[in-house]
């Protein structure tokens, strides 16, 4: 979905240190498939830094997601906001959105493989080192971090963001390699307290490294300032949760400070 409310966006988001940010739009292919990414780095710092990818809500590839990789540029990292769908394309509508992503989800090879062509192109970008990779993802990018996590991508961390909990190939023990966060929502009727729970169940058994951290009050999609339009204009049970966004926000850059100190 095309940003809407952006000023409201801008303003509302946590705000980060003053960098000399850039960002680049970038094209990369899958087979015959396209696909149109956004890179975002602090040019002023010298050398390599950790790369970080960004995947994007069910809307699309879109601002929102731009915005964040930006924020992870502003924080000394690059980062690079993927592209699921292909082309760049974006949903103007619920209907649209669910029958993108339900498309990709259904085919977890294929969705495992469009992951992997936006590692390698964040791998292959001048500023990063590759041997150092995170990802976070937001509502159904959460879930696609997840499940990449759960196939033993080569990732430091992933971070899900409201996302999804449920899968139909769980963990097993030895194969997950990433430091797993997830940031829930407690109020979020799409992610019930069984799935919650199911979720900690699989992590403990499979012996990941991982914390899964619920926000009172907070419903889905409680990071984006544009939830709440989006809600309203499409009956959604969706709304922006400020608190739980700088809670989630903050968790993450301290973790990934941890992963990759100074």
């Amino acid at each position: 979905m095309r940003p809407i409310l952006l000023g409201m966006l801008l303003c509302a988001l946590p705000a980060a240190p003053q960098a000399a940010v850039v960002g680049e739009e970038v094209v990369y292919r899958l087979g015959d498939d396209r696909f149109q990414g956004y890179v975002a780095y602090d040019d002023g710092l010298p050398g390599r830094r950790p790369g970080v990818l960004v995947v994007h809500e069910w809307w699309g590839h879109n601002g929102y997601a731009r915005r964040r990789a930006e924020m992870l540029a502003q924080l000394g990292y690059t980062a690079l906001a993927v592209d699921m769908y292909g082309d760049g394309r974006q949903a103007e509508h619920p209907a649209d959105a669910k029958k993108f992503s339900a498309a990709v989800k259904a085919n977890m090879e294929m969705a495992a493989a469009r992951f992997q062509a936006g590692v390698e192109r964040l791998r292959a970008h001048p500023t990063v080192d590759s041997g150092r990779l995170s990802a976070i993802g937001y509502c159904f990018g959460g879930g696609i971090v997840l499940e990449m996590a759960r196939r033993g991508a080569e990732l430091d961390a992933v971070a899900s963001f409201h996302g999804s909990l449920t899968t139909t190939s769980p963990a097993t023990p030895g194969v997950v390699r990433a430091q797993v966060l997830v940031f829930n929502g407690a109020a979020d009727p799409m992610v019930k307290p069984e799935h919650v729970d199911a979720f900690r169940a699989e992590m403990e058994a499979a012996g990941v490294r991982y914390s899964l951290t619920d926000y009172p009050g907070a419903r889905h999609a409680f990071t984006n300032p544009e939830a709440d339009a989006l809600g309203e204009r499409f009956s959604m049970p969706i709304a922006y949760h400020a608190e739980a966004d700088r809670a989630s926000w903050a968790a993450l850059v301290e973790a990934l400070a941890g992963i990759y100190p100074r």
